[in-house]
């Protein structure tokens, strides 16, 4: 059985995983987020997002990286526990915590086969589509899940407490 921790890693040590993974003819999936509170949402888009490849690497915004997306609030989850709760998903291969305004550095150090980012995207605004297309890469966007958002999920406890 793999343990959780070992599937969250540094970026040099996952790009030599993904780099094992593409030389055995497997297609690596990339996605990014916070995944704060982890929700039926997040579940119904990661799982879409392994599907459309063999692997799916998953960037991980750190506690200041939410905090300065989301605000001062947020993360309520720290980044440990966040990263073993999403790492322990069988649909997710490798978790790399980062703290850049944007995964662009992890998606060109990854090269991803498949980059894949939720339908509140286009491929056009998505991060790091042109690096690979460049590269002869796919860009996806998944259908999200209505109704489901970690915000919303907060706002709702707030009222009812």
């Amino acid at each position: 059985m793999i343990s959780t921790e070992s599937k969250i890693m540094r970026l040099d040590e996952a790009v030599t995983q993904v780099q094992d993974w593409q030389r055995a003819g497997q297609k690596i999936v990339f996605t990014n987020g916070c995944f704060d509170i982890v929700h039926l949402g997040h579940i119904d888009y990661l799982e879409k997002a392994r599907a459309t490849g063999d692997r799916l690497v998953l960037g991980l915004n750190t506690d200041s990286s939410v905090s300065r997306l989301k605000g001062p609030q947020r993360p309520v989850v720290n980044e440990h526990a966040r990263a073993r709760l999403v790492a322990a998903l069988l649909f997710v291969d490798t978790v790399i915590l980062f703290d850049d305004p944007t995964p662009i550095r992890l998606i060109e150090a990854v090269k991803p086969d498949i980059l894949v980012k939720g339908d509140d995207y286009t491929v056009e605004t998505i991060v790091g589509a042109d690096f690979v297309l460049s590269n002869g890469g796919e860009v996806k966007t998944i259908p999200l899940v209505k109704g489901y958002s970690t915000t919303s999920l907060i706002e709702k406890i707030k009222q009812s407490y």
